[in-house]
């Protein structure tokens, strides 16, 4: 139990979003940090997994208009344009997004992006020297061929967000970095600080200090041209107006947890991280609450306490986190991959370095900002 006498965190009884992985695989890049175990074989999703999926969610969207339906690998497009098209016909009511590389984008997926109305995502790192860590499967830069897909994706009018995996949180490239991405053409930019996650486990510990000069400098060059939306800096803000104007309920910490539930290209179903599936454990098995093939979507998630063996560990965790970090209410408790690939294959411990750069060094950044230019 928490101080205001709050039981132990549990799931929300419907989701906001499904992430379906359409294939495995990641064509034609191999970034250097990614955490996918079958990045290089083509598993393609059947179409009886999106069928079985959509029976759930065609009946969540009807009641949710903004219901997300979100296509992440593998890298979503080397499914092909027929498969994936045969993978949404099922959907109805619901807003189809992708993640992508942009490295396949061309006239004809512009064409297919804007028939089918998707929302696109675009992962990029900054200019071509923040690039280093992309590259394509003969080692070579990806940055120009990235860039060739969203020039398409611009001449063709397709709005699109950007995703940035930040290696080192420098706080004399924060102004750069928004300044790309400012002129790229985005609407909105969410960065990710390098994890220890899956298959990369050659991260670097991060200063949390520098780290939060980081996230103030980058707060700094937003607020002198804001221009895009950043997604962290609008989860520190919403965070503080909620606070300050006293609302009941503020932070993640006071809601339930969205299951956020990944449905493999097997039907395997995930829940909360989409970077465990896949990887398989000696106490958890293959960390999936069920298959969609076996058991309906809305099924799984109504029973999932049952179903997830990892899931009364990560609670507990949870809970420790709540009873010892200053910060949790605006953490909310952290990941489940993060604990698991940070604290060897343990669900149950606290503070990870992904809680300390993009939680509690990004929560102190951006107030460090607004104490040293508003008082």
């Amino acid at each position: 139990m928490s101080s205001s006498g709050r039981s132990v965190p549990r799931l929300a009884a419907v989701p906001g979003a499904v992430i379906m992985q359409p294939t495995t695989l990641c064509q034609p890049l191999d970034c250097r940090y990614c955490y996918l175990p079958f990045r290089k074989d083509k598993h393609l999703m059947p179409v009886e997994v999106a069928q079985a999926v959509a029976v759930s969610v065609n009946e969540w969207a009807g009641s949710d208009p903004r219901f997300e339906v979100v296509w992440h690998g593998g890298e979503p497009l080397a499914a092909g344009r027929d498969h994936l098209a045969r993978l949404m016909e099922p959907f109805a009511g619901v807003k189809h997004t992708l993640q992508t590389n942009a490295a396949l984008i061309d006239d004809a997926w512009c064409g297919f992006l804007l028939e089918h109305d998707v929302g696109v995502g675009v992962s990029i790192d900054g200019t071509e020297s923040m690039n280093a860590n992309r590259v394509t499967r003969a080692g070579h830069p990806a940055f120009r061929v990235i860039m060739r897909g969203i020039r398409r994706l611009r001449s063709h009018e397709i709005p699109f967000s950007a995703i940035a995996v930040i290696t080192d949180p420098d706080p004399r490239l924060a102004a750069a970095i928004y300044a790309f991405f400012a002129e790229l053409g985005c609407h909105s930019l969410g960065l990710n600080v390098e994890e220890q996650e899956g298959v990369n486990t050659t991260v670097h510990a991060k200063d949390r200090s520098r780290t939060a000069d980081f996230w103030a400098a980058l707060t700094a060059a937003w607020e002198a041209d804001p221009l895009i939306q950043v997604r962290e800096i609008s989860r520190v803000l919403e965070f503080a107006g909620s606070v300050l104007e006293a609302r009941p309920a503020h932070g993640p910490a006071a809601r339930p947890w969205d299951p956020l539930p990944t449905v493999a290209y097997d039907g395997g179903v995930v829940l909360l991280s989409p970077e465990l599936a896949g990887f398989t454990d000696q106490r958890f098995g293959d960390f999936t609450t069920g298959n969609v093939l076996r058991t309906s979507l809305d099924v799984l998630l109504a029973e999932a306490e049952q179903r997830t063996p990892w899931l009364p560990e990560f609670w507990s965790g949870v809970e420790a986190c709540r009873t010892t970090c200053a910060y949790f209410d605006f953490c909310g408790g952290g990941h489940p991959a993060n604990r698991y690939f940070e604290h060897a294959g343990r669900m149950d411990g606290t503070r990870t370095a992904y809680c300390t750069t993009a939680k509690i060094a990004l929560l102190e950044g951006v107030i460090q900002h607004v104490r040293t230019h508003r008082s």
